[in-house]
Protein backbone atom coordinates (compact mmCIF):
# COMPACT_ATOMS: atom_id res chain seq x y z
CA UNK A 1 0.00 0.00 0.00
CA UNK A 2 1.37 3.42 -0.92
CA UNK A 3 1.17 6.34 1.43
CA UNK A 4 -1.33 8.90 0.04
CA UNK A 5 0.91 11.94 0.04
CA UNK A 6 1.68 13.79 -3.16
CA UNK A 7 3.78 16.80 -4.04
CA UNK A 8 1.79 19.44 -5.88
CA UNK A 9 3.12 22.96 -5.30
CA UNK A 10 1.52 26.23 -6.39
CA UNK A 11 4.93 27.93 -6.52
CA UNK A 12 7.91 26.56 -8.40
CA UNK A 13 11.20 28.34 -9.16
CA UNK A 14 10.55 31.01 -11.79
CA UNK A 15 12.07 30.01 -15.13
CA UNK A 16 12.99 33.53 -16.25
CA UNK A 17 14.56 34.50 -12.93
CA UNK A 18 16.85 37.54 -12.78
CA UNK A 19 17.84 38.40 -9.20
CA UNK A 20 19.44 41.71 -10.15
CA UNK A 21 16.40 42.92 -12.08
CA UNK A 22 14.11 41.89 -9.22
CA UNK A 23 16.29 43.67 -6.66
CA UNK A 24 16.24 46.81 -8.79
CA UNK A 25 12.45 46.57 -9.11
CA UNK A 26 12.06 46.31 -5.33
CA UNK A 27 14.36 49.30 -4.78
CA UNK A 28 12.30 51.33 -7.24
CA UNK A 29 9.07 50.23 -5.53
CA UNK A 30 10.30 51.54 -2.17
CA UNK A 31 12.23 54.64 -3.28
CA UNK A 32 10.79 58.11 -2.77
CA UNK A 33 7.36 58.98 -1.47
CA UNK A 34 4.90 56.13 -1.16
CA UNK A 35 5.36 52.43 -1.87
CA UNK A 36 4.42 50.47 -4.98
CA UNK A 37 2.85 47.44 -3.30
CA UNK A 38 1.76 46.01 -6.65
CA UNK A 39 5.37 45.84 -7.82
CA UNK A 40 6.41 44.09 -4.58
CA UNK A 41 3.71 41.47 -5.13
CA UNK A 42 4.76 40.98 -8.76
CA UNK A 43 8.38 40.43 -7.78
CA UNK A 44 7.94 38.18 -4.73
CA UNK A 45 4.65 36.27 -4.91
CA UNK A 46 5.62 33.65 -7.50
CA UNK A 47 9.29 33.18 -6.65
CA UNK A 48 10.63 30.26 -4.65
CA UNK A 49 12.05 30.93 -1.20
CA UNK A 50 15.55 30.23 -2.52
CA UNK A 51 15.07 32.77 -5.31
CA UNK A 52 13.83 35.34 -2.78
CA UNK A 53 17.05 34.81 -0.81
CA UNK A 54 19.04 35.46 -3.99
CA UNK A 55 17.08 38.68 -4.51
CA UNK A 56 17.84 39.75 -0.93
CA UNK A 57 21.55 39.02 -1.44
CA UNK A 58 21.56 40.97 -4.69
CA UNK A 59 19.70 43.85 -3.00
CA UNK A 60 22.42 44.08 -0.34
CA UNK A 61 25.20 43.85 -2.96
CA UNK A 62 23.67 46.64 -5.06
CA UNK A 63 22.54 49.05 -2.36
CA UNK A 64 24.32 48.03 0.85
CA UNK A 65 20.96 47.68 2.55
CA UNK A 66 19.05 44.82 4.15
CA UNK A 67 15.93 43.97 2.16
CA UNK A 68 13.94 42.81 5.20
CA UNK A 69 14.69 46.04 7.10
CA UNK A 70 13.68 48.14 4.08
CA UNK A 71 10.43 46.21 3.66
CA UNK A 72 9.67 46.62 7.38
CA UNK A 73 10.11 50.35 7.02
CA UNK A 74 7.78 50.59 4.03
CA UNK A 75 4.97 48.13 4.82
CA UNK A 76 2.53 47.56 7.65
CA UNK A 77 -0.16 45.22 8.92
CA UNK A 78 -0.81 41.74 7.64
CA UNK A 79 0.63 42.54 4.23
CA UNK A 80 3.94 43.30 5.94
CA UNK A 81 3.72 40.03 7.89
CA UNK A 82 3.14 38.05 4.70
CA UNK A 83 5.90 39.72 2.69
CA UNK A 84 8.43 39.32 5.51
CA UNK A 85 7.46 35.64 5.88
CA UNK A 86 8.13 35.18 2.17
CA UNK A 87 11.62 36.73 2.23
CA UNK A 88 12.74 35.01 5.45
CA UNK A 89 14.74 31.75 5.05
CA UNK A 90 12.41 28.90 6.01
CA UNK A 91 14.42 27.59 9.00
CA UNK A 92 14.44 31.10 10.49
CA UNK A 93 10.74 31.52 9.77
CA UNK A 94 9.86 28.24 11.50
CA UNK A 95 12.10 29.10 14.46
CA UNK A 96 10.40 32.49 14.82
CA UNK A 97 6.95 30.89 14.62
CA UNK A 98 7.86 28.47 17.41
CA UNK A 99 9.37 31.26 19.50
CA UNK A 100 6.36 33.53 19.07
CA UNK A 101 4.00 30.65 19.85
CA UNK A 102 5.64 30.39 23.26
CA UNK A 103 6.08 34.11 23.96
CA UNK A 104 3.77 36.46 25.78
CA UNK A 105 0.57 35.47 27.51
CA UNK A 106 -0.52 31.93 26.70
CA UNK A 107 0.96 29.40 24.30
CA UNK A 108 -0.20 28.57 20.77
CA UNK A 109 -0.09 24.82 21.23
CA UNK A 110 -1.63 24.15 17.82
CA UNK A 111 1.25 25.97 16.11
CA UNK A 112 3.84 23.95 18.03
CA UNK A 113 2.19 20.66 17.07
CA UNK A 114 1.62 21.67 13.45
CA UNK A 115 5.31 22.39 12.89
CA UNK A 116 6.84 19.56 14.92
CA UNK A 117 4.36 16.87 13.82
CA UNK A 118 4.74 17.50 10.08
CA UNK A 119 8.43 18.32 9.63
CA UNK A 120 11.06 15.80 8.56
CA UNK A 121 13.80 14.73 10.96
CA UNK A 122 16.35 16.78 9.03
CA UNK A 123 14.21 19.88 9.15
CA UNK A 124 13.48 19.52 12.86
CA UNK A 125 17.23 19.36 13.52
CA UNK A 126 17.82 22.41 11.31
CA UNK A 127 15.06 24.30 13.13
CA UNK A 128 16.56 23.38 16.51
CA UNK A 129 20.00 24.69 15.57
CA UNK A 130 18.48 27.80 13.99
CA UNK A 131 16.41 28.45 17.11
CA UNK A 132 19.55 28.23 19.25
CA UNK A 133 21.42 30.63 16.95
CA UNK A 134 18.55 33.15 16.86
CA UNK A 135 17.47 33.13 20.51
CA UNK A 136 20.40 31.62 22.40
CA UNK A 137 18.08 29.07 23.96
CA UNK A 138 17.50 25.35 23.55
CA UNK A 139 14.22 24.58 21.80
CA UNK A 140 13.58 21.42 23.80
CA UNK A 141 14.07 23.28 27.07
CA UNK A 142 11.79 26.08 25.92
CA UNK A 143 9.07 23.61 24.98
CA UNK A 144 9.42 21.94 28.36
CA UNK A 145 9.08 25.24 30.16
CA UNK A 146 5.97 26.35 28.29
CA UNK A 147 3.99 23.08 28.33
CA UNK A 148 3.31 20.36 30.87
CA UNK A 149 2.29 16.77 31.46
CA UNK A 150 1.76 14.30 28.64
CA UNK A 151 1.63 17.09 26.06
CA UNK A 152 5.11 18.26 27.06
CA UNK A 153 6.42 14.70 26.70
CA UNK A 154 4.91 14.45 23.23
CA UNK A 155 6.52 17.71 22.10
CA UNK A 156 9.88 16.71 23.56
CA UNK A 157 9.66 13.40 21.68
CA UNK A 158 8.80 15.13 18.41
CA UNK A 159 11.57 17.66 18.96
CA UNK A 160 14.19 14.89 18.89
CA UNK A 161 13.69 14.43 15.14
CA UNK A 162 13.90 10.65 15.46
CA UNK A 163 10.82 9.51 13.54
CA UNK A 164 11.40 6.44 11.37
CA UNK A 165 11.47 7.64 7.76
CA UNK A 166 11.73 4.24 6.05
CA UNK A 167 8.96 4.22 3.38
CA UNK A 168 8.71 0.42 3.52
CA UNK A 169 5.92 -0.77 5.83
CA UNK A 170 6.11 -4.00 7.81
CA UNK A 171 2.48 -5.23 8.09
CA UNK A 172 3.25 -7.45 11.07
CA UNK A 173 4.68 -4.61 13.15
CA UNK A 174 1.78 -2.34 12.14
CA UNK A 175 -0.73 -4.90 13.39
CA UNK A 176 1.30 -5.39 16.57
CA UNK A 177 1.31 -1.63 17.22
CA UNK A 178 -2.43 -1.44 16.60
CA UNK A 179 -3.00 -4.14 19.21
CA UNK A 180 -0.65 -2.34 21.62
CA UNK A 181 -2.63 0.91 21.27
CA UNK A 182 -5.92 -0.92 21.77
CA UNK A 183 -4.55 -2.57 24.89
CA UNK A 184 -3.10 0.73 26.20
CA UNK A 185 -6.34 2.62 25.73
CA UNK A 186 -9.79 1.19 25.27
CA UNK A 187 -9.04 -2.20 26.80
CA UNK A 188 -7.34 -0.77 29.87
CA UNK A 189 -8.68 0.84 33.04
CA UNK A 190 -7.22 4.28 32.57
CA UNK A 191 -4.86 5.02 29.70
CA UNK A 192 -1.22 4.14 29.15
CA UNK A 193 -0.19 7.45 27.59
CA UNK A 194 3.44 6.38 27.18
CA UNK A 195 2.51 3.69 24.65
CA UNK A 196 0.61 6.20 22.52
CA UNK A 197 3.54 8.63 22.76
CA UNK A 198 6.15 6.02 21.84
CA UNK A 199 4.28 4.75 18.78
CA UNK A 200 2.79 7.97 17.39
CA UNK A 201 5.92 10.08 17.88
CA UNK A 202 8.43 7.66 16.33
CA UNK A 203 6.79 5.43 13.72
CA UNK A 204 6.90 6.48 10.06
CA UNK A 205 3.85 8.13 8.56
CA UNK A 206 3.27 5.26 6.10
CA UNK A 207 3.46 2.89 9.08
CA UNK A 208 0.93 4.96 11.03
CA UNK A 209 -1.37 5.06 8.02
CA UNK A 210 -1.46 1.25 7.87
CA UNK A 211 -1.69 1.03 11.65
CA UNK A 212 -4.92 3.06 11.50
CA UNK A 213 -6.40 0.59 9.03
CA UNK A 214 -5.46 -2.26 11.37
CA UNK A 215 -6.82 -0.46 14.43
CA UNK A 216 -10.21 0.07 12.81
CA UNK A 217 -10.32 -3.59 11.76
CA UNK A 218 -9.60 -4.69 15.34
CA UNK A 219 -11.82 -2.23 17.19
CA UNK A 220 -14.60 -1.43 14.75
CA UNK A 221 -13.88 2.31 14.80
CA UNK A 222 -11.11 4.75 13.94
CA UNK A 223 -8.01 5.49 15.98
CA UNK A 224 -9.05 9.15 15.84
CA UNK A 225 -12.29 8.28 17.64
CA UNK A 226 -10.37 6.28 20.25
CA UNK A 227 -8.01 9.19 20.94
CA UNK A 228 -10.96 11.53 21.40
CA UNK A 229 -12.41 9.08 23.91
CA UNK A 230 -9.20 8.41 25.86
CA UNK A 231 -7.59 11.88 25.91
CA UNK A 232 -8.55 15.50 26.38
CA UNK A 233 -7.01 18.94 26.13
CA UNK A 234 -3.64 19.63 24.52
CA UNK A 235 -2.46 16.02 24.44
CA UNK A 236 -5.63 15.02 22.60
CA UNK A 237 -5.06 17.74 20.01
CA UNK A 238 -1.40 16.79 19.68
CA UNK A 239 -2.07 13.11 19.08
CA UNK A 240 -4.91 13.91 16.71
CA UNK A 241 -2.63 16.18 14.68
CA UNK A 242 -0.18 13.30 14.19
CA UNK A 243 -2.93 10.84 13.26
CA UNK A 244 -4.67 13.24 10.88
CA UNK A 245 -1.38 14.17 9.23
CA UNK A 246 -0.53 10.51 8.77
CA UNK A 247 -3.98 9.69 7.40
CA UNK A 248 -4.02 12.51 4.84
CA UNK A 249 -1.68 15.47 5.12
CA UNK A 250 -3.58 17.55 2.56
CA UNK A 251 -6.77 17.08 4.57
CA UNK A 252 -4.94 18.00 7.79
CA UNK A 253 -3.74 21.34 6.37
CA UNK A 254 -7.07 22.03 4.65
CA UNK A 255 -8.76 21.68 8.05
CA UNK A 256 -6.18 23.99 9.63
CA UNK A 257 -6.82 26.61 6.93
CA UNK A 258 -10.57 26.32 7.32
CA UNK A 259 -10.36 26.79 11.09
CA UNK A 260 -8.15 29.83 10.55
CA UNK A 261 -10.80 31.53 8.41
CA UNK A 262 -14.13 30.15 9.66
CA UNK A 263 -16.16 31.96 12.28
CA UNK A 264 -15.45 35.39 13.73
CA UNK A 265 -12.07 36.85 12.86
CA UNK A 266 -9.20 35.32 10.92
CA UNK A 267 -6.17 33.60 12.46
CA UNK A 268 -3.79 35.34 10.10
CA UNK A 269 -0.61 33.84 11.54
CA UNK A 270 -1.88 30.34 10.77
CA UNK A 271 -3.08 31.37 7.32
CA UNK A 272 0.25 33.01 6.44
CA UNK A 273 2.34 30.15 7.83
CA UNK A 274 0.55 27.44 5.90
CA UNK A 275 0.39 29.36 2.60
CA UNK A 276 4.08 30.31 2.79
CA UNK A 277 5.43 26.93 3.91
CA UNK A 278 3.21 24.63 1.83
CA UNK A 279 3.13 26.67 -1.42
CA UNK A 280 6.34 24.97 -2.61
CA UNK A 281 5.30 21.52 -1.35
CA UNK A 282 1.66 20.47 -1.66
CA UNK A 283 -0.63 23.50 -1.62
CA UNK A 284 -2.23 22.31 -4.86
CA UNK A 285 -3.40 19.13 -3.13
CA UNK A 286 -4.49 21.11 -0.06
CA UNK A 287 -6.58 23.38 -2.30
CA UNK A 288 -8.30 20.39 -3.92
CA UNK A 289 -9.06 18.84 -0.53
CA UNK A 290 -10.30 22.18 0.82
CA UNK A 291 -12.77 22.50 -2.06
CA UNK A 292 -13.96 18.91 -1.63
CA UNK A 293 -14.40 19.22 2.13
CA UNK A 294 -15.98 22.68 2.39
CA UNK A 295 -17.74 23.24 -0.91
CA UNK A 296 -15.89 26.48 -1.65
CA UNK A 297 -12.46 27.10 -3.08
CA UNK A 298 -9.60 28.26 -0.91
CA UNK A 299 -9.43 31.36 -3.09
CA UNK A 300 -13.08 32.16 -2.30
CA UNK A 301 -12.44 31.84 1.44
CA UNK A 302 -9.35 34.05 1.23
CA UNK A 303 -11.26 36.65 -0.77
CA UNK A 304 -14.01 36.74 1.84
CA UNK A 305 -11.71 36.89 4.88
CA UNK A 306 -8.89 39.20 3.77
CA UNK A 307 -8.57 42.47 1.91
CA UNK A 308 -6.26 44.85 0.08
CA UNK A 309 -2.71 44.00 -0.88
CA UNK A 310 -2.65 41.20 1.72
CA UNK A 311 -5.46 39.46 -0.16
CA UNK A 312 -3.86 40.09 -3.55
CA UNK A 313 -0.58 38.50 -2.55
CA UNK A 314 -2.21 35.51 -0.85
CA UNK A 315 -4.27 34.85 -3.97
CA UNK A 316 -1.23 35.15 -6.20
CA UNK A 317 0.57 32.56 -4.07
CA UNK A 318 -2.24 29.99 -4.06
CA UNK A 319 -3.20 30.19 -7.73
Amino acid sequence: MSYPYQTNPTIVPAADFNARADAEALRKAMKGLGTDEKAIIQVLAKKSNMQRQEIANQFKALYGKDLIKDLKGELSGRFEDLVLACVTPLPQFYAKELHDAMSGVGTDEACLVEILATSSNHYINVIRSTYKAMYGKDLERELGGETSGHFRRLLVSLCQGRRDENPVVNPGICAEDARALLKAGEKKWGTDESTFNAILATRSFPHLHQLMVDYERLSGHSLEKAIKKEFSGDIEEGLLAIVKSAADRSKFFAERLHKAMAGFGTKDRTLIRIIVTRSEVDLGDIKAEFHRAYGKTLEDFISGDTSGDYKKMLLAMVQ
